[in-house]
């Protein structure tokens, strides 16, 4: 059981799947924009195309009229702002991770370098001797490189 636990943590944070949920959240956000954009500007275009009596320039809450058309600004900009804090949250969400997993893979290089041999023994005296040497200190024996 803790194994899959370990491959479904291991699955879940690989960069492709975390890309792919904030790509699906931020087209969602986006998505607002665009129905709101809609909504509230191309569709009183379309309608004050058409035609439309009222007074001109009356300010409606977040809308403004023209010849009875509304133009809901109000919505439009909220869905703007809320987009902006919700890409600000999950880029901040997302380098936390990502600064997580490169933390865990600097600590695993760290142990990978720690098990690598430092020392060697002289072919000739048997005596333990750095790896990068190229001479015995011990027998003064010319070491393979």
């Amino acid at each position: 059981m803790k194994k899959f636990f370990e491959e479904f943590k291991e699955f879940a944070l690989k960069g492709n799947v975390m890309d792919m949920a904030i790509g699906v959240i931020i087209g969602a956000a986006f998505g607002n924009i665009v129905s709101s954009l809609t909504d509230s500007f191309i569709n009183p275009l379309i309608a004050l195309i058409c035609g439309g009596n009222s007074e001109d320039g009356v300010k409606i809450g977040g809308q403004f009229v023209i010849n009875g058309v509304a133009f809901d600004y109000g919505s439009f900009l909220s869905a703007v702002i809320n987009f902006l804090i919700i890409a600000l949250v999950l880029f901040c969400m997302l380098k936390a991770v990502n600064g997580a997993v490169e933390k865990a893979a600097s600590l695993k290089k760290k142990e990978e370098a720690a098990a690598e041999p430092t020392t060697k023994i002289c072919p000739k005296c048997q005596s333990e001797i750095n790896i990068k040497a190229t001479k015995c200190p011990c027998c003064t024996a010319d070491l393979d490189a």
